[in-house]
C-alpha cells in the first residue's frame, strides 16, 4: 500500500512598504499577489509586515524597529523565507542574512524560483537559467559567508576572494555559454516562425493567470496546460485553429506581471518574438480580479516595451461567471458608488463603451459567450487575411461548427 505524503510547506513571512507611490491599499494589494507568489512557490504566509518609508534603508531596506521585530518573530516561530516585495540590492540582502539568520528572497528572485519549477522545455529552461545567473552574479560574496569565521596567518590568506574570483568567472562563461545557446534557439525558432507561411497569427497577452490557456484549450480544442496558479504557462504553444472558412495560428505566451523583473524580460526575448510577429492580439484580462484596471496597464506597458502595442487587438473580459460586486441598499443615502458596486452592465457604459465592437465578456472556463467571441475573433482574422490574400478564394466553404 503506497503511503500518503503530506506536502510540507515551506513558513514565510512576507515584508512590503508604504510611499508615495503606494499608499497602504496598494501596499496591500502588492502582498495579496505576492502571497499568491509564495503559495505557487509552495510557501505558506504565516505573517505580512508594512513599514512606511520615504526613502527604503539603504542598507537593511526597513527600519532598524521594524527589522527588530521581523527578527523576533522569525526566531519564536521558526521561518525558513523572508521575502521582500522590492528589489533588493546585493548589499541589502547580505545585512538582512546576517541579521535575520534565514533564507532572504525579493521578488524577483521568488519569481525566477517559479519559472525554475514551471519551465518544461529545454528551450524554456536555458532562458530561465540565464536569468538565474545574470540575478546571481553581482549576489555571489553572499554565498562565502563561512570563510569569514576563518583566522587569518599560515595557510589561511586569501581563500576568500580566490574561490569568490573563480565562482565569478564560471557565472560569467556559464553566462556567454547559455547567450550563444540562446541565439542558436532564436535562430530555430525564427526559422519555425518563417516556414509557418503567410497564414495570419493570433497572440493571446495578459496578465498572468487570467485564463489564456484555458480559453486556448477552449477555441483550438487542444490540451495545454491550464491551473489556477500564477505562471501555469511558460512555454509558448503554438496551435492551428479554423474558425468557419479561415484558419489561423493560435498563439499562447507567458503571462505578465507588475515589477517583471528585467532579467526575464531580457532572456524571455525570443518568446516575446511571438508577440511581436503576431498580426492580432488578443488581450485577456480577468474581470473578476477587483484591480484588472492596473493589470491592463502593466500589460500595456510591456507590449509598449516590446515595440507591440499599436497592434489590431481584441480586449477579452473572461471569468465573468467568477464577476461579484458590493451592492447598496435602497435606505442607504451615505454609502457613495465606487467602481467596487458596478455590474457587468455599468462597466459596459465606462471606458470600455469606446472600444465599441473590440472586446466582449465571456467565460472560458463555463463556454458563456464563446460562440460571440468566436464571430468577433473571425471578423478581425477575415480583415487580415483579405488584405493579405486579396485575391485568394477562401481554403474551406463557410459552415456552422457543430455544437458538442
Amino acid at each position: 500500500m503506497i503511503e500518503e505524503k503530506s506536502l510540507e510547506l515551506e513558513k514565510v513571512v512576507l515584508i512590503g512598504i508604504m510611499n508615495q507611490e503606494q499608499d497602504a491599499e496598494k501596499s496591500q494589494e502588492y502582498l495579496d499577489e505576492l502571497e499568491f507568489l509564495t503559495f505557487t512557490a509552495g510557501g505558506e504566509v504565516v505573517k505580512r509586515f508594512t513599514q512606511k518609508v520615504d526613502t527604503p534603508n539603504p542598507k537593511t531596506f526597513i527600519g532598524s524597529g521594524k527589522m527588530e521585530e521581523v527578527k523576533q518573530f522569525v526566531e519564536a516561530n521558526d521561518i525558513g523565507a523572508v521575502i521582500f516585495d522590492d528589489e533588493l540590492s546585493p548589499g541589502q540582502q547580505r545585512n538582512i542574512e546576517k541579521m535575520l539568520k534565514c533564507k532572504i528572497l525579493d521578488r524577483t528572485g521568488l519569481i525566477l524560483d517559479i519559472f525554475a519549477q514551471r519551465a518544461q522545455t529545454s528551450y524554456a529552461r536555458t532562458q530561465v537559467e540565464l536569468a538565474q545567473y545574470e540575478y546571481l552574479l553581482p549576489r555571489l560574496t553572499g554565498l562565502w559567508t563561512h570563510l569569514e569565521r576563518q583566522q587569518g596567518g599560515i595557510g589561511m590568506r586569501g581563500p576568500g576572494e580566490t574561490e569568490i574570483e573563480t565562482d565569478r568567472r564560471i557565472v560569467r562563461d556559464r553566462i556567454t555559454l547559455l547567450k550563444k545557446k540562446l541565439i542558436t534557439i532564436d535562430k530555430q525558432m525564427a526559422v519555425q516562425r518563417g516556414n509557418r507561411g503567410k497564414m495570419v497569427r493570433v497572440a493571446l497577452v495578459g496578465y498572468t493567470n487570467v485564463g489564456k490557456s484555458t480559453l486556448m484549450n477552449v477555441i483550438s480544442k487542444s490540451d495545454v496546460f491550464a491551473e489556477n496558479k500564477l505562471f501555469a504557462t511558460l512555454d509558448t504553444t503554438v496551435r492551428k485553429v479554423v474558425i468557419k472558412n479561415i484558419p489561423f495560428l493560435l498563439t499562447d505566451t507567458v503571462g505578465f506581471i507588475r515589477k517583471l523583473p528585467t532579467q526575464l524580460v531580457e532572456s524571455f526575448k525570443s518568446t516575446l518574438d511571438e508577440v511581436r510577429e503576431a498580426d492580432l492580439l488578443l488581450h485577456v484580462v480577468d474581470i473578476s480580479h477587483p484591480n484588472f484596471e492596473e493589470h491592463i496597464d502593466s500589460v500595456n506597458k510591456i507590449l509598449d516595451e516590446i515595440k507591440s502595442a499599436d497592434k489590431p487587438s481584441l480586449m477579452i473580459f473572461n471569468k465573468i461567471d467568477n464577476y461579484t460586486y458590493d451592492t447598496i441598499d435602497d435606505d442607504d443615502l451615505v454609502t457613495e458608488k465606487t467602481s467596487a458596486h458596478y455590474t457587468l452592465d455599468d462597466w459596459k457604459k465606462t471606458w470600455m463603451s469606446k472600444l465599441d465592437e473590440n472586446c466582449i465578456f465571456i467565460s472560458a472556463l463555463n463556454k458563456e459567450n464563446i460562440d460571440d467571441f468566436k464571430d468577433k475573433v473571425f471578423e478581425a482574422v477575415k480583415k487580415i487575411h483579405i488584405e493579405r490574400f486579396p485575391y485568394n478564394d477562401f481554403l474551406y466553404h463557410e459552415y456552422k461548427e457543430e455544437e458538442e
